[in-house]
């Protein structure tokens, strides 16, 4: 008997095809069903026929929704709400499940115990070998440390519905997730590690992709609103360096003001204060990487853009979510 059905949002990239060819040779028992919930907001997509096509006797099992470009959580209650099983598996559309993830899977799933309401599986991100990580690289291998990840996690069903799924307003990747989990944690359930494994491919470098993820700091004032200042502790989340970017920003703000001002002398030692921070920050992701010319250069130009960038998605997030309360006062 199949306990499990797989829901995967997708932007259709080109790592689609191989997550669904990795899902379709898995051994083990197969899925109740596949839900693919398109999110591209375009509202007359290219079709999907070539990544459908992988699957082989599973293409009849599987379901295509539309989420309408409202982001990860959206996408993933989209899914939720179609699935029968008692379990559903989320996994990302740049994930690569092992030869035996069916297996493993249902082996997760049957040591789970009555107070399990979820299991994790374990990500693995291949790296090069014969040279150091670049920044990008190091940054996707952060996601074999994250925990409760939904790039490979099967949750209880019913227990995802009486908790409401996941919450749509936080609208980057990564958070939407940890805020699930901490609420499920804090109504008493555990969530464990399983033994299932996966690969996630670091995906092509994007050289301003670094910047467009300080986009997330807008969720992290809502994670604050919701589950206190140790929101990052208790999900052993990395530290977030907004207020050093946020000292980084004002010093540069004021010498520019200063200056302006006729205020030499203390224009000087604003910028001197500015180019300091900005100088600690490239520094800390060049240091560790290969060092290239076009990786040193990319670093440098998204280093100066980066603190304010990050001060200002933190204010306009704290701005916006200034009002719900603590979700322990509303209850699940």
């Amino acid at each position: 008997m199949t306990f499990h059905t797989v829901v995967i949002p997708t932007l259709v990239r080109g790592s689609l095809a191989d997550c669904l060819a990795a899902l379709a040779a898995a051994k083990g028992p197969k899925p109740a069903g596949i839900v693919l919930v398109d999110d591209r907001p375009d509202p007359d997509p290219v079709p999907l026929e070539h990544p459908l096509s992988v699957l082989g006797d599973l293409r009849e099992r599987t379901t295509v929704l539309h989420g309408g470009g409202r982001g990860p959580a959206a996408a993933r209650n989209t899914g939720l709400r179609a699935v029968g099983s008692p379990w559903v598996a989320f996994l990302d559309e740049d994930v690569q499940v092992g030869p035996h993830w069916g297996e493993q899977l249902a082996e997760d799933l049957a040591d789970a115990t009555a107070d399990t309401v979820g299991v994790q599986g374990v990500l693995a991100v291949p790296l090069p070998g014969r040279r150091r990580p670049t920044d990008w690289e190091r940054t996707a291998a952060g996601l074999a440390r994250a925990r409760w990840i939904t790039a490979d996690m099967a949750y209880r069903t019913e227990a995802l519905r009486r908790a409401g799924g996941f919450d749509e307003r936080l609208r980057d990747p990564a958070r939407e997730d940890t805020d699930l989990a901490l609420r499920l944690l804090d109504a008493g359930w555990r969530i464990r590690q399983g033994r299932r494994t996966a690969r996630h491919p670091v995906p092509p470098a994007d050289r301003w992709g670094a910047l467009r993820a300080q986009r997330g700091h807008a969720d992290d004032a809502l994670m604050r609103r919701l589950h206190g200042a140790d929101w990052r502790h208790r999900s052993f989340a990395p530290r977030e360096r907004v207020r050093a970017h946020a000292v980084t920003t004002v010093a540069g703000l004021a010498a520019g003001t200063l200056a302006a001002t006729g205020h030499r002398r203390a224009a000087t030692a604003a910028a001197l204060g500015w180019a300091l921070g900005t100088g600690e920050f490239a520094w800390a992701r060049i240091a560790p990487g290969p060092r290239t010319r076009q990786e040193v250069t990319g670093l440098l130009a998204t280093s100066v853009l980066i603190p304010p960038a990050a001060t200002w998605h933190r204010f306009r997030g704290t701005w916006r979510h200034r009002h719900p309360e603590p979700w322990r006062e509303t209850g699940l």
